[in-house]
C-alpha cells in the first residue's frame, strides 16, 4: 500500500504539472477564459492524456523506462521553475474553496484507493496478455510483428504504455500496476461532488451519472489492481460524460471546454475501440466553432485529435501490420510482419462470439434471435433490467434530442446529445461483442440519462412533482445505503495487512521452455496464461520466424 501511495503521488504531481503546461499552451492559443474554468481533476486528466501520448511516441524509438521518466521529470521541473508564480497561484485558487473537512475526505479517498490498488483479484486476461504487453513495452518499446507471437499482444491499448511508464520496473523490483487504480481515484473524487445535491435540494443529470459512477467503482474496487484496458476506458468515459453534462446544465457558452472533452473522447478510443461512438460529443464544440466561423479553432483541435490518435495507430501497424487490429476492412500496409488476414478475421469473430456467450466461432453468422435469448438469460437480474430499459431509451432519446432542437431549448438538447451518444454506444456494444465489462458504462447510463433527463425536463417540483422527486430520492438513499453496506462489509471482511508495504505482484504460472532460432521462449504447462516473469511467452508454441537476428527485429508468421 505504501508503495502504491508513492506511485499515486508521482502520477498526481507529474500529470498535474504536465496538464498545467498543456492547458497553458492551449489557453494562450485559443482563449484563456475557457481553461480557467477547469477543475483540478481536469488538469490531471489533461496531463494523463499528454503523458500517455508521450509514452506511446517514446515507445516507437526506445523502451519505456528510466530514460522516459527522467525526461518527464525534467519537463515537470522546468515547468515548475518557469511558471512557478502562475502555477502556485493556480494551486492556491483551486484550494480556496476546499474546506478542512473536504481535505480530510480527499486524503481518506487517496488512502482508500491506494489500499484497493495494492491487493485484490488479478484479471484473467492480465495473466494471458496484459502483463506480457506491458513488459514488451518496458523491455523494447515496440516490436514489429509482435502480434504474430500471440495475437492478443496485438490488442494494442494506449493504457499499456501509460502503465509501463509508471511501472518502475527499471528499479529492479516488481513492475507496479497502479494506473487503473489512479484513474478510479480521480473518478471517485469527481463522483463525490454528488453531495452538492444535498445543498441545492435536487439532482442534476450529472449527479445521476455520478451515482452510476460510484456503483461502478464499488464493482471494480477489488479488481482495479489489474491494468485491464476495459477499466481505463470505462473510468474515462464516466468522467467525460459527467463533465460534459455539467457544462450543458450550467449553460456553458464557450466552445473550448467542450472541445477539450471531445479530445478526451479521442483519447478514450485509444484506450479501447469500444469507445468509438463517444467522439460524437464533438458535435457540440464543432457546431459552436462553425457558427463562430473559427477556422483556427477547427484546425487546431483537429490537429490535436490527430496527435492523440497517431501514436496509437502507428503502434497498431508496427505490432500487427493492420491499422486497427483485428479489423481487416482497411488494408493499407504491405509489410512482411503483417498478421495473416485469416488469423485476424478469426480473431475478430472470436471476440464477438465470446461477447455473446458463445464459444464456437462457427456460429459467428447466426442472427441475433438465436443467441440473444441465452445471452440475456446469462446476465445478472440488475443488468437485465438496465438492458431492457436501455432498449426502450434509444428511440426516446432521439425524439427528445429532436424536440430540444426544434424548441430551441439548448440545455435540454445538449443533455440529450449525451444520452443519444451513450445510447448509440450501447447499441454498438450490444450487437457486436456484448460482454458486460466491455460496455457496462453504456448499459448503466443509457436509461438513467434518457429517462432522468426527461424527468428533470418535464417534472417540476410543483404539486405532485415534489412527491415524485421525494420518492426518487428515498429510493436512491435506501439503494445507496444498502450497496455501501454490502460493499463495506465485503471490503472489511477481506482486510489483510499482507500488502501494507508492497503491491500484490502479477500472478505467474508454471511454464515450459521452447526454442525458436536459438532463442528461448515460454508457454504454459496447463491452460493459456503465463503471467509477467516468463518472458517472452505465448499461450502455445508460436509458429513464427525472426525478421532479423533478435527479438528487437520482430517476427513474421510462418502459418
Amino acid at each position: 500500500m505504501l508503495s502504491v501511495c508513492l506511485v499515486f503521488l508521482y502520477m498526481l504531481l507529474s500529470a498535474y504539472i504536465v496538464g498545467f503546461l498543456v492547458l497553458e499552451a492551449v489557453g494562450r492559443a485559443f482563449g484563456r477564459e475557457g481553461c480557467r474554468k477547469i477543475k483540478p481533476v481536469g488538469y490531471v486528466m489533461a496531463g494523463l492524456v499528454t503523458v500517455t501520448v508521450y509514452a506511446q511516441f517514446f515507445s516507437l524509438f526506445y523502451k519505456v523506462g528510466l530514460l522516459a521518466n527522467l525526461l518527464l521529470v525534467l519537463v515537470c521541473m522546468t515547468t515548475a521553475a518557469v511558471f512557478r508564480e502562475k502555477l502556485w497561484k493556480l494551486v492556491k485558487e483551486q484550494g480556496i474553496g476546499i474546506s478542512g473537512g473536504k481535505k480530510i475526505f480527499y486524503v481518506f479517498l487517496f488512502l482508500l484507493f491506494a489500499y484497493g490498488t495494492s491487493r485484490g483479484i488479478i484479471h484473467y486476461d492480465t495473466g494471458l496478455y496484459h502483463a506480457q504487453s506491458i513488459r514488451w513495452i518496458e523491455e523494447y518499446g515496440v516490436v514489429e510483428g509482435l502480434g504474430n507471437l500471440h495475437c492478443r499482444l496485438a490488442y494494442n491499448s494506449s493504457a499499456f504504455c501509460l502503465s509501463a511508464l509508471y511501472s518502475f520496473s527499471f528499479l529492479g523490483g516488481q513492475s507496479y500496476h497502479c494506473a487503473a487504480g489512479f484513474f478510479a481515484l480521480l473518478l471517485a473524487g469527481t463522483c463525490s461532488e454528488v453531495v452538492k445535491a444535498w445543498k441545492r435540494k435536487r439532482l442534476l443529470l450529472a449527479d445521476i451519472a455520478r451515482l452510476m459512477g460510484i456503483y461502478y467503482l464499488m464493482v471494480i474496487f477489488d479488481e482495479m489492481i489489474s491494468p485491464a484496458s476495459d477499466y481505463f476506458m470505462v473510468l474515462t468515459v464516466f468522467y467525460l460524460i459527467i463533465r460534459y453534462l455539467e457544462l450543458a446544465e450550467e449553460g456553458e457558452k464557450e466552445w473550448l471546454p467542450y472541445a477539450l472533452l471531445a479530445l478526451l473522447g479521442v483519447y478514450a478510443v485509444s484506450l479501447k475501440l469500444s469507445a468509438a461512438f463517444i467522439v460524437l460529443l464533438a458535435v457540440k464544440p464543432a457546431g459552436m466553432l462553425v457558427k463562430e466561423r473559427n477556422g483556427k479553432g477547427v484546425a487546431g483541435f483537429l490537429g490535436l485529435g490527430i496527435i492523440i490518435l497517431l501514436p496509437f495507430l502507428v503502434r497498431n501497424v508496427l505490432i500487427s501490420g493492420w491499422l486497427v487490429y483485428p479489423f481487416t476492412a482497411v488494408d493499407l500496409f504491405p509489410v512482411d510482419w503483417k498478421i495473416p488476414k485469416e488469423i485476424a478475421d478469426y480473431d475478430a469473430k472470436e471476440i464477438q462470439v465470446w461477447g455473446r456467450g458463445i464459444y464456437d466461432v462457427s456460429r459467428y453468422g447466426e442472427p441475433a434471435g438465436k443467441w440473444m435469448g441465452s445471452w440475456f438469460a446469462s446476465q445478472t437480474a440488475l443488468d437485465r433490467l438496465f438492458i431492457l430499459a436501455g432498449l426502450g431509451a434509444v428511440p426516446i432519446s432521439f425524439a427528445a434530442l429532436a424536440a430540444g432542437a426544434v424548441k430551441r431549448r439548448d440545455r435540454q438538447r445538449d443533455m440529450m446529445l449525451a444520452a443519444v451518444t451513450v445510447n448509440l454506444s450501447f447499441l454498438f456494444w450490444m450487437f457486436s461483442a456484448p460482454l458486460i465489462r466491455y460496455g457496462c458504462v453504456y448499459v448503466w447510463l443509457a436509461a438513467p440519462l434518457t429517462f432522468g433527463g426527461l424527468a428533470l425536463w418535464l417534472v417540476k417540483e410543483e404539486r405532485w412533482g415534489r412527491y415524485f422527486w421525494r420518492g426518487i430520492y428515498i429510493v436512491l438513499v435506501f439503494a445507496g445505503l444498502y450497496k455501501f453496506w454490502a460493499w463495506g462489509k465485503e471490503t472489511a471482511s477481506g482486510y489483510s495487512a499482507e500488502y501494507f508495504f508492497a503491491q500484490k505482484d502479477y500472478e505467474n504460472y508454471e511454464v515450459e521452455e521452447y526454442w525458436i532460432e536459438g532463442v528461448k521462449f515460454y508457454c504454459p504447462v496447463e491452460g493459456d496464461r503465463t503471467g509477467y516473469e516468463a518472458f517472452p511467452s505465448s499461450p502455445s508454441k508460436a509458429g513464427i520466424k525472426f525478421r532479423g537476428t533478435g527479438l528487437e527485429d520482430g517476427f513474421m508468421s510462418i502459418e
